[in-house]
């Protein structure tokens, strides 16, 4: 006898009215936001029940899919060793561990190594937990870190003296997890969140041995629509505290050796005004967009005289190529650009008699200037990766030129071979006549047809460029024929500064209908059709998901939307939720009509209808910090009462967790497992 499916939950219809500018919008369920209500959580489980039992059938298979992708992971892996003030700082993994073993030697790399942590220890006991921050003094003698055991972001901070290998009696609650030490040994910097909102605003001084209750409050951030962060320059002889919009930054500036003194501005914060700071021989050297360079240049100013009107040229503005970061050493220095979409890693002696870049050879690649904690170095550090090379660190030496690979990810498993896979670059028109790139990967014997499965991913948003990475896991999806493709939309960076403004508050909606296009422009060029065309997108990549579904939802057969940012237009109102405030210039203040509308207009909840959608699957936490669990939760809700289809439509939300997932680096495969599973269950793929 067949077994009946239990019924889809049905959430209770509690009739909310939401008005703005004189416009009403009914929201049926915001009930949901408030998780201390038993009746929510028992939603939530409801579904979690109703996905398990829908997708009972694939649980062997998720587990396969598990071990698999587990399998290809070297356990007993451990970092680069990277040389900072006289130590090479290791992380390392154990067979069978979930979490790092911290350690470091002195001098060289020979002899036993000094325990710093072994977070596997640390964490029994914790349905998560996450290690971050770790800052070592400048005598080498105490270690500062940060823990969150919630999956908010909000960490704890602890002081270990590395010498007795004691614990200090203090701990710092709701900071970001980082530290920034002074050069007394004994005075650290930290920034404390707001508690409601999550807003780093606030910077504090403390004197290692004190009651953290007497920290000093060396500055606030008022303006809610910037956060503020401390870091010391790679000189070690200033600390910095930035306070950053999305188009504006300003910095203050203390010497390292005074602790104690008071902070002076580097440069008062003008609307549309970015920069940031690095010093170098007397001089600071500025990475910004003054002078409307859209793309970004470097200045130079005398660390004496450090307001604007001082700021020269060093690296001029390009129109065709963006400039993305630049690391200072005492000989040269080194610049990470973007030129047509692809990296570039630019090296430049001081005295201007070397210029060049590092050569790349494949079609589409991810490349970037690594961590460089010495200053005193002929060597550069830096990673290579691509759709179908493993993440490799290199050393390139300026004197002679030549490079040694020091680390590539290992592929266990005994079935990766990287001549079995392909990838390569096409370019889609938009709509306006825009073109947009895609990066794909397939195995070789794959063929473009229109019964060919293909998974379409994009993010699009804040400027992030989601650059053409090499992933382990995917390789679950490539060998049973599925193709993998990054759209570049607007919204992103990858064609420049000018590719983000163009996908941003009041031009938003482009970056939709190049993800639209470019799924239309795979089903016209037979590399798939609407019955194999899948698609998956994050947090903003989530608002993605959102609105090509309202907007195309026969183009695709399935779509994955992970902690997605769906309902635009409510969260935007809501200064005390987390990080609202913050993100005004990245998608307007609905307070203004003209901004409420416009966002309205492509809210994925706001703009749920009653059509078909194809199957759907949509993940969360509930301890998210970046989108509530409330957002995806409502959503679903929402499309149940709508949709006219019989597709799937399956609400996963993990109990224990936030914004980034599981703890533990074996955890995370289980719901990346529940993707996959999802996709190849779809296309009949049962083993």
């Amino acid at each position: 006898m067949k077994k009946e499916i239990k019924t889809a939950p049905i959430a209770a219809k509690i009739e909310k009215k939401l008005e703005k500018h004189g416009d009403v919008r009914v929201d049926n369920y915001y009930w949901l936001n408030d998780r201390e209500d038993s009746n929510v959580i028992d939603y939530l489980n409801a579904e979690n029940d109703y996905y398990n039992e829908l997708t009972g059938h694939t649980k062997g298979f998720k587990d396969d899919l598990y071990s698999e992708m587990k399998g290809r992971i070297k356990e007993d892996d451990e970092s680069v060793p990277f040389k900072k003030n006289g130590y090479y700082y290791i992380s390392k993994f154990e067979k069978g561990s979930q979490y790092p073993i911290h350690s470091r030697k002195k001098g060289s790399l020979e002899g036993a190594d000094e325990l710093l942590f072994d977070v596997n220890i640390m964490a029994k006991g914790h349905t998560y937990y996450k290690f971050t921050g770790l800052s070592v003094s400048p005598n080498n003698h105490i270690v500062a870190y940060g823990i969150d055991t919630v999956s908010r972001r909000q960490y704890t901070l602890y002081f270990k003296n590395l010498e007795t290998g004691k614990m200090y009696d203090e701990k710092i609650e709701n900071t970001t997890g980082g530290t920034t030490w002074a050069n007394d040994n004994k005075t650290v910097f930290y920034t404390l969140k707001d508690p409601v909102t999550l807003r780093s605003d606030k910077i504090y001084r403390h004197e290692l041995g004190t009651d953290p209750t007497n920290d000093v409050l060396v500055y606030e951030e008022l303006d809610d629509t910037f956060g503020t962060f401390v870091y010391k320059t790679k000189s070690d002889k200033f600390i910095i505290i930035g306070s950053h919009s999305t188009v504006s930054t300003e910095c203050r500036l203390l010497a390292a050796d005074n602790p104690l003194g008071k902070f002076k501005i580097f440069q008062p914060r003008e609307r549309d005004l970015e920069y940031n700071v690095a010093h170098y021989d007397g001089y600071f050297y500025i990475h910004t967009n003054k002078d409307k360079a859209l793309n970004f240049k470097i200045m130079k100013t005398p660390e004496d005289k450090f307001t604007m009107e001082n700021w020269v040229d060093v690296i001029p503005h390009r129109s065709d190529v963006l400039l993305e970061d630049i690391s200072i050493f005492k000989d040269f220095f080194v610049l990470e650009e973007r030129s047509n979409g692809l990296n570039k890693i630019r090296i430049i002696k001081w005295d201007k008699s070397e210029d060049y870049y590092l050569p790349f050879n494949e079609e589409t690649y991810s490349a970037g200037v690594y961590y460089n904690a010495d200053f005193d170095t002929n060597t550069i550090r830096y990673s290579y990766n691509s759709l179908t090379t493993p993440s490799s660190v290199l050393d390139y030496n300026v004197i002679d030129r030549s490079k040694k690979l020091i680390k590539q990810q290992e592929v266990l498993g005994g079935k990766f071979d990287q001549s079995n896979y392909k990838s390569e670059r096409v370019w889609a028109t938009a709509r306006d006549g825009k073109k947009v790139a895609m990066s794909m990967v397939y195995h070789k014997d794959t063929k473009f047809t229109k019964d060919t499965p293909f998974l379409l991913y994009a993010y699009g948003s804040y400027g992030y460029t989601i650059d053409p990475g090499f992933s382990t896991t995917r390789l679950s999806l490539l060998d049973r024929g599925f193709v993998f493709a990054i759209a570049h939309i607007r919204g992103g960076e990858y064609l420049g500064r000018q590719w983000y403004e163009d996908g941003k508050m009041m031009q938003k909606l482009n970056t939709f209908t190049d993800f639209i296009d470019c799924g239309k422009f795979l089903i016209a060029n037979n590399y798939t059709s609407a019955e194999h065309l899948y698609a998956s997108g994050g947090s903003a990549g989530g608002l993605l998901m959102g609105a090509v579904l309202n907007m195309n939802p026969e183009i695709f057969n399935g779509v994955i939307a992970s902690v997605p940012f769906v309902d635009v237009v409510t969260t935007m109102l809501d200064d005390s939720i987390p990080l609202t405030t913050g993100e005004y210039d990245e998608w307007g203040n609905p307070n203004e009509k003209e901004a409420y509308e416009y966002m309205k207009s492509y809210s994925p909840y706001d703009n749920v209808k009653v059509q078909a959608y194809p199957n759907i699957l949509v993940t969360t936490g509930l301890h998210d910090s970046q989108v509530q669990y409330f957002e995806p939760a409502k959503w679903v809700a929402k499309l149940r009462d709508m949709k006219t289809d019989s597709n799937q439509l399956l609400l996963y939300t993990n109990m224990d967790a936030g914004h980034g997932g599981a703890s533990g680096r074996f955890e995370a495969l289980k719901e990346i497992a529940i993707d996959y599973a999802f996709l190849l269950d779809l296309e009949d793929i049962k083993e």
